[in-house]
């Protein structure tokens, strides 16, 4: 009997010595990995700023330099997920289920709140790395050419417009905007259109008013001229200089194509070399288009995450602020990709410590559970279709509070309501009026100076808010 509980005794030490060498084993491993993700992504990051400084004319290398970029960021996003997977599966504060009603309502999924993350970590981080180290080995060819390419002349304000004016990302997009403005017409008297579709709130006007202030276009332009898309029909050829002239022209609405074709006879009596660019989210607009064009989306969410932190640590070194790192990546798939709100809670952010960074966490899962629970929908994309949401969880206020829109202030009309800043209405430190009130979302502090307004529609106020058609409807109308 002895000789067996000896060897039973014996088999469980073995298995356990094995487990914990293997153990330690994989932990070295992962470790050596890291390291080697690092030193990539020092590697790839020292070419992607040195790409951003030059005009690169030759689509096959933006289509590479796309690449690059896209491998980097993930790297970032799959090293934070490793580096604070412990800290994020400790966090004993009140767990909510905002990341399984994401999952299945919407395809912003928060990876640092699912069960199968730790199962696959060393898949990513192996695929992670494999991808880079594919990348940093073609990539000499890619930093040769780069070598040739003319160095744009740095400005003080660049990197500050860089990542404050939602530039971030956009890259291949700009270098694209550039070189077709700078190239000569197909047809020498017919103006080059190029159309820039995206949906609601994604740059597509901050990258147009990047391209304008850029020095090379705008030497090579006399003037430049920005239109509304219903007043086209009102330009005569008298109303366009003879000389090389580049219009921009913002779509609100779908026109007609007659005033199209009038317009744009118009604009071949300017100078030879002249451009016009059209902005909408309307993607028929893009049938008035002489080259291909331009697309812009939501960034992918490893961009989205890397920006946000970017913002909020400003100077600060994230690795000192472990437990801000973990909430600033749970917050960045909240926020839903929006551009807006990775300002303004960046802002927030930068001035205040983790007490207010967690108390806003909690106040923005409450947030997205409520509207989830009444619209069905990530407040995000309730906006973007021009519906208002509920914004009762994010203050300390006993009636309802919906937020309705966001508008441009330079497209309002002077109002008398109380305004009232996001910054102190999320940190409780202002009193919420007892009516209808103007919340001022974020201010732009460059090109084309933006300022987002909403209006906030208190129940006890005004209790007129008793329609259910959801406005973006109407507004389809137009876009069809």
């Amino acid at each position: 009997m002895e000789a067996i509980v000896s060897a039973i005794a014996s088999d469980f030490v073995n298995r356990f010595i094995s487990f914990l060498m293997k153990k330690c084993g994989s932990q070295q491993n992962l470790e050596t990995k890291m390291e080697r993700l690092q030193n990539l992504l020092l590697k790839v990051h020292m070419i992607v700023e040195e790409a951003e400084g030059r005009y690169i004319t030759n689509s096959k290398m933006l289509l590479q330099f796309k690449k690059i970029v896209k491998a980097m960021y993930q790297g970032y996003h799959v090293m934070d997920i490793i580096k604070h997977r412990t800290l994020c599966g400790s966090r004993h504060e009140e767990e909510v289920s905002s990341s399984n009603i994401l999952s299945t309502t919407t395809c912003y999924v928060n990876p640092f709140r699912t069960s199968q993350n730790a199962a696959i970590r060393h898949d990513q981080l192996q695929n992670t790395l494999d991808s880079l180290e594919t990348i940093a080995s073609s990539i000499t060819e890619f930093v040769f050419l780069l070598g040739g390419c003319e160095r744009m002349s740095p400005k003080p304000y660049d990197t500050y417009l860089y990542f404050d004016n939602f530039m971030f990302g956009r890259q291949m997009e700009k270098q694209q905007v550039i070189n077709i403005l700078l190239q000569e017409n197909l047809l020498h008297f017919s103006p080059t259109v190029l159309p820039i579709i995206g949906p609601t709130r994604v740059g597509k006007r901050t990258l147009v008013a990047y391209v304008c202030n850029n020095e090379m276009v705008r030497s090579h332009f006399s003037s430049i001229l920005h239109l509304n898309g219903e007043n086209i029909r009102k330009m005569e050829c008298e109303s366009f200089s003879k000389k090389r002239d580049l219009v921009v022209v913002q779509f609100t609405a779908d026109t007609d194509d007659e005033n199209w074709k009038k317009f744009y006879a118009s604009c071949t009596h300017m100078g030879r070399g002249s451009k016009i660019i059209v902005v909408s989210r309307i993607e028929r607009i893009s049938r008035f288009g002489t080259v291909r064009p331009i697309h812009l989306n939501s960034l992918s969410h490893e961009e989205y995450s890397y920006l946000f932190k970017v913002l909020a640590f400003g100077s600060t070194n994230p690795e000192e602020h472990p437990q801000m790192v973990s909430i600033a990546n749970e917050l960045s798939v909240l926020l839903g990709g929006s551009f807006v709100a990775v300002n303004v809670f960046a802002d927030i952010f930068r001035k205040n410590h983790v007490h207010l960074w967690l108390h806003v966490l909690k106040k923005y899962r409450k947030m997205i559970r409520k509207n989830f629970s009444e619209f069905k929908e990530h407040p995000k994309l309730l906006l973007d279709k021009e519906h208002h949401i509920d914004i009762t969880k994010l203050a300390s206020s006993s009636s309802p509070l919906h937020l309705m829109p966001p508008n441009c202030e330079d497209n309002q009309s002077k109002r008398s309501l109380t305004k009232v800043m996001f910054s102190d209405f999320i940190a409780d430190s202002v009193v919420i009026p007892k009516e209808n009130f103007e919340l001022v979302t974020w201010e732009s502090r460059i090109p084309p100076y933006r300022k987002f307004v909403n209006i906030v529609s208190n129940y006890d106020d005004e209790m007129n808010f008793h329609h259910t058609e959801v406005p973006h409807k109407k507004r389809q109308k137009l876009d069809k």
